[in-house]
């Protein structure tokens, strides 16, 4: 407890005086010798990408001290606005949310703010950031001038620049530029009126004085779609790109003006399935020190990744779909647990050549406890319990509806119908248009008969009598966050054909898994009908004893197969380790009691190993190619 002490000590004296006189602050481009001046004197960011969203609350104060002593002088920060308005005109800006909370925590830690208020951000973030909900329009173009985009989009804009202006540097606050839209160029839109709207928006909002800028790949193409006069134009680039070759490419859009990598990689980002990435520590040294030595502002992105909590995760889809995984470490110099790491000891080394690395040692990494064993009680299969987890009943409709229809925009919903007729031999399932998105577990009477996947499994043979309820549970995997689909609806999309029928007179139950598990409606055991266990959707729940301690945990489910996991009623994403990459779930310790039991749901999707049991670790597996436990 001692050393903690002493970071709070060193802390307070590291924070500087809030909101001091406006007058005496400005933040602005010096064209004429090629970098930013803060408060008329030249300026140099080192920055790294921190994610509020992806960090418990209790955790931003450590996260935001161990980038200060690592030596930045600056935080680049995305505002996710489907995190902020997941229901049509409901926001939240509490809790996990409070994003003037975070700000004000890193403007007591002597960090300054470059803000990604989008809309757009893609971020690996579930619809790059959109909401679900501007999918219940048909036909939406997002990211462009489409009239119902534009203004549902400038209604957020209007509310978030207007918290946002007080935190203006000039204002006295920590925030010296803003980003308007992100990596514009990569979208195939390219509309130049879109940007002009934002442009003009922000300005309104914002005012004259702060920064505006972009951010693009380094393509001539996405360079030329994603810039805007008035807006000044940086690039980003990882280890793999020839600084210089980059720079020009910039210099192409600005003449003058500060050099910029506003996304310099530290890492990557995995799906399931890919084998873990990872960017070697001596290449992003060797390409930070050298970006700094000819004078460019850099930010470090990652530089702590995170966690895709709940549903969060978003998906990329080049010639399939694919979703990301649970964890957001990224490789990053801190970890997903907020641990320093090698990577980020090295790059404080760079930077000490560039600017004063603050006095005291780094904080530690948070402590971790291995809990061990749970094992854990089948409650019920889904289709037994939706009387608890869909309490307002079902949707009737005659073809199936899309999750965004009946307004269910994350998690999953149940679909039942009845076989039209006998299929005493097994007869093809079929989803034509390729409309399963993105999974779903099919059952009949109870009985669970296997998968139908976006993309991979569109087909499946089934067996029944005429009059047989089907069910399909359906998984929404995460929206597509980045390229041309973001416009990623969910659901049964089109018709189900079996055999030759079209199968019709559907009934829709919207899960509200999350609701039901912080209430504790599914900690009481009931008696499982229909399955055997192990087979098909299924709960299980248990109890973590406490001992004393709430400390940070990863949680391993060895021989499970897909799911999602919940301690004490809180989301902690989706694991998969039959595809892996990732193995473990990060547990952090403020969801957890250290005096009063600890309440474990686990939806499992497909097949439960016949022990039930997870082991909570002290260490993370995110490499499937590891040492295994």
């Amino acid at each position: 407890m001692k050393s903690q002490k002493t970071f709070v000590l060193i802390s307070l004296c590291l924070m500087p005086i809030f909101f001091v006189l406006a007058d005496s602050r400005s933040f602005s481009i010096d064209y004429k010798n090629n970098c930013f001046q803060k408060d008329g004197k030249p300026f140099q960011y080192i920055s790294g990408s921190i994610h509020y969203s992806r960090i418990p609350r209790e955790y931003w104060k450590d996260r935001l001290l161990k980038m200060y002593m690592t030596g930045l002088n600056a935080i680049q920060v995305y505002v996710p606005w489907n995190f902020h308005e997941t229901v049509q005109g409901v926001f939240s800006f509490s809790g996990d949310r409070d994003l003037e909370y975070f700000l004000n925590l890193a403007n007591q830690t002597g960090l300054l703010v470059i803000l990604r208020p989008g809309p757009y951000i893609c971020a690996e973030w579930e619809m790059g950031g959109l909401p679900a909900w501007l999918l219940q329009k048909p036909n939406i173009i997002l990211r462009s001038a489409d009239t119902e985009y534009l203004q549902a989009a400038s209604d957020w804009l209007a509310l978030l620049l207007t918290k946002m202006k007080p935190w203006l540097y000039q204002n006295g606050g920590n925030i010296i530029s803003v980003q308007v839209e992100n990596e514009y160029g990569s979208y195939f839109a390219c509309d130049y009126n879109y940007l002009r709207h934002l442009h003009t928006l922000f300005r309104l909002f914002l005012g004259e004085d702060v920064i505006l800028f972009t951010t693009d790949g380094n393509t001539d193409k996405e360079m030329s779609c994603g810039t805007l006069e008035g807006l000044y134009a940086t690039i980003d680039f990882g280890t793999d790109t020839n600084i210089s070759t980059a720079f020009v490419r910039q210099r192409r859009f600005e003449p003058k003006g500060p050099l910029v990598n506003s996304e310099f990689y530290t890492g990557w980002l995995d799906h399931w399935g890919d084998k873990h990435a990872y960017v070697d520590t001596d290449k992003v040294c060797k390409k930070l020190g050298e970006m700094l030595s000819m004078g460019a502002s850099v930010n470090m992105y990652m530089f702590e990744g995170g966690t895709n909590f709940g549903y969060w995760n978003g998906a990329d889809h080049d010639t399939r779909f694919r979703s990301v995984v649970t964890s957001y470490d990224y490789s990053a110099p801190l970890s997903e647990a907020g641990d320093p790491t090698d990577k980020l000891l090295a790059i404080r080394d760079v930077i000490r050549n560039f600017r004063d690395i603050p006095v005291g040692p780094m904080p530690p990494a948070t402590p971790k406890h291995a809990y061990g064993f749970v094992t854990l009680q089948k409650v019920g299969n889904i289709s037994g319990l939706l009387d608890t987890l869909s309490p307002q009943g079902p949707v009737r409709s005659q073809y199936p509806l899309m999750f965004e229809e009946i307004k269910q925009y994350y998690g999953f919903m149940l679909y039942r119908t009845t076989l039209p007729r006998n299929v005493p031999e097994p007869t093809p399932l079929i989803s034509p248009l390729n409309g399963i998105h993105d999974r779903a577990y099919v059952s009949v009477n109870g009985v669970y008969q296997g998968i139908m996947e976006r993309d991979t499994a569109l087909v499946i043979n089934v067996t029944g009598r005429q009059g047989d309820r089907l069910d399909m549970l359906v998984e929404n995997m995460g929206r597509i966050n980045f390229g041309s689909y973001i416009n990623d609806n969910k659901g049964i999309l089109g018709n189900l054909i079996l055999g030759n029928d079209v199968l019709t007179d559907w009934s829709t139950y919207p899960l509200d898994i999350d609701t039901a598990v912080a209430n504790g409606w599914l900690q009481s055991a009931h008696s499982g009908s229909g399955m055997e266990a192990g087979d098909g959707p299924m709960i299980y729940s248990g109890t973590l004893k406490p001992i004393g301690l709430a400390w940070d945990t990863f949680v391993k489910l060895n021989g499970w197969t897909k799911g999602q996991v919940w301690v004490n009623g809180v989301n902690l994403g989706r694991y998969w380790p039959q595809k892996g990459p990732q193995l473990t779930l990060y547990v952090p310790g403020p969801f957890l009691s250290a005096t009063q039991p600890n309440n474990i749901t686990v939806l499992e999707l497909e097949r439960a190993p016949s022990h039930c049991r997870i082991l909570f670790m002290d260490r993370p597996q995110l490499n499937n190619t590891e040492q295994k436990t």
